[in-house]
């Protein structure tokens, strides 16, 4: 081989590694994920909690136990309840039988209630936030819905709602009906327990969070007294043991729920947030290396997923404001003193991404149909600011990135609009248009005539 042929040989090759390296790059986050975190657990999920990009999953769809995670379910309720002024937060509740009984089971997490004592509603609420206290859950439940058998149908109604899938609430708390000694919510078995998937837990946490981003308040108070200064005081100690202050302290941690049963193992609903960076992560029937379910498994299971999240992806700015698409930076438009408008981005686009990724992203117009014609034109007049379309960001090897919900997706993309005001023609001016345009196509055709002759 002569030194010629050698060198174009080492020259190809080249070209073709460092091809691959940067168009394979966004389908390798997915794969880099998979084998930096081996999580121990029967199902798993990392998302980012601002948008719901979901950066990591182990059998994320598969439906299993979740315990006490359902209370997240109940917050949820009970916050879209006060703030629709349904329900206050010193709103006093008198104990019914079911909740006295369940509340003094002590191999149970509960806080003591009264039989004949009343309790005000943010009382309740910590002590489920905090403690997880089923038969203060219950008596929320029954506050909201009359009963907990009313309550658990607008659970199941909720989960719809939020476009959840692979669930079934069978009561308020996460214990298992048994523990309800035959008072469990009419309609289930004496055998049901809660059960979803890691996505939809996920997907519960996120509008959690976002709709009400005041429960990480309660969520992250590592200790309260309830009932201080009375005889029935007890502490309270928050079982994500994950709190900053707590046996297994994570810097930024500050929610959100815990969940263990013999149904479900031991799960953890975590969210921590760091650096302008917010995650959240699921983990059911978390064991550690030899196999064994625990409290400090779920944990550690946990801290796996963060440590990657906080180390591997930076948020970053992909479009900026203003920003327009080569090529695109103008549309044509019909009936107008001008024949074009120019266009860009309302406003930045910002999107977690992994370390040295944010190349891979192909910017993508996409103009609303109901304003362009087939032919892509828009028809005068056009407002400046008005809404045409909007930019949306793929990896440009054509993998698919996925978001919990429709509403997260959103946060990854930006209207598109005019940059100018065109005002529409008048009829002169459309009318000399048209003959213009009439004129010139006879021309046209006759100049095409005499070319053929020749």
């Amino acid at each position: 081989m002569n030194k010629h042929l050698y060198r174009k040989y080492i020259a190809s090759a080249l070209a073709m590694l460092m091809f691959f390296s940067v168009f394979a790059g966004v389908g390798a986050d997915k794969a880099h994920a998979e084998a930096a975190i081996n999580v121990n657990a029967d199902g798993a999920i990392l998302v980012d909690g601002k948008t719901g990009k979901v950066l990591y999953e182990k059998n994320a769809d598969t439906v299993l136990g979740i315990a006490s995670m359902t209370k997240m379910m109940t917050e949820y309720i009970l916050l879209d309840s006060i703030k629709k002024g349904k329900v206050k937060w010193d709103q006093e509740y008198r104990v019914s039988d079911l909740v006295y009984k369940v509340s003094q089971r002590r191999d149970l997490s509960n806080v003591p209630l009264r039989a004949d004592g009343t309790y005000k509603v943010r009382e309740l609420y910590e002590a489920m936030a905090i403690y997880s206290a089923n038969a203060a859950t219950i008596a929320i439940a029954e506050i909201i819905g009359g009963s907990e058998t009313n309550f658990v149908k607008m659970m199941n109604e909720k989960a719809k709602a939020m476009g959840l899938k692979d669930y079934k609430f069978v009561n308020s708390t996460g214990l298992n009906n048994r523990d309800y000694n035959g008072l469990h919510p009419e309609g289930t078995g004496a055998e049901d327990e809660n059960v979803m998937s890691s996505r939809a837990v996920a997907k519960l946490a996120f509008h959690l969070i976002n709709d009400f981003p005041d429960v990480l308040k309660t969520a992250s108070t590592p200790k309260k007294v309830f009932r201080e200064g009375t005889d029935d005081q007890i502490d309270m100690i928050n079982w994500n043991w994950m709190l900053p202050s707590l046996d297994y302290g994570y810097q930024g941690m500050d929610g959100l729920k815990t969940g263990t049963t013999d149904f479900a193992g031991y799960c953890f609903t975590g969210t921590a947030s760091r650096d302008g960076k917010r995650f959240i992560t699921v983990v059911q029937n978390a064991k550690d290396a030899s196999g064994e379910g625990g409290y400090k498994a779920r944990f550690e299971e946990t801290r796996k997923m963060l440590d990657y999240a906080f180390s591997n992806y930076t948020n970053v700015k992909l479009v900026p404001k203003h920003y327009q698409v080569k090529g695109q930076k103008t549309l044509p438009v019909l009936k107008g003193k001008e024949d074009q408008v120019k266009i860009y981005t309302k406003s930045a686009v910002n999107m977690i991404v992994l370390n040295g990724e944010e190349k891979n992203y192909q910017p993508v117009l996409v103009l609303d149909k109901k304003k362009v014609n087939e032919k892509g034109e828009l028809t005068a007049p056009i407002k400046k600011g008005e809404t045409i379309g909007y930019l949306t960001l793929k990896p440009k090897n054509g993998e698919k990135v996925s978001f919990l919900t429709a509403e997260g997706q959103k946060k990854a993309q930006v209207d598109v609009i005019a940059a100018e005001d065109v005002e529409k023609a008048n009829w002169f001016v459309l009318m000399m248009r048209g003959i213009g345009n009439f004129f010139g196509d006879v021309f046209h055709g006759i100049g095409s005539t005499v070319k053929g002759w020749f």
